[in-house]
């Protein structure tokens, strides 16, 4: 069980660093493709390099937003409301399964 856990806290935690690893991966391809217009290769790499952090940018910014707001979605994830991970407490034991009669 306390596995479990764990593996949704880390889930939870690293999901926002992956989503904006995806949205600049997606945002620099859209540069690159767009740079086979331009005539400088610099340019095209400068252009590269600024759309895959404006997406990833602006990703981060609407993900931190969505969690924020969305206490569903902080639980699911682990998480408190700025994004970090929800601390385990060691002092309080799991619950112990019911007994049926």
């Amino acid at each position: 069980m306390r596995a479990t856990a764990f593996l949704r806290s880390a889930f939870g935690w690293l999901l926002t660093p992956v989503v904006a690893l995806a949205a600049s991966f997606v945002g620099a391809w859209f540069g690159t493709v767009l740079a086979q217009l331009l005539p400088n290769p610099v340019h095209g790499v400068v252009l590269t390099v600024a759309t895959g952090a404006i997406a990833g940018f602006v990703t981060v910014h609407f993900w931190l937003a969505r969690l924020r707001r969305s206490p569903r979605l902080q639980h699911a994830l682990h998480v408190l409301p700025d994004g970090t991970p929800e601390r385990v407490s060691e002092e309080a034991p799991p619950p112990a399964p019911e007994e049926k009669p």
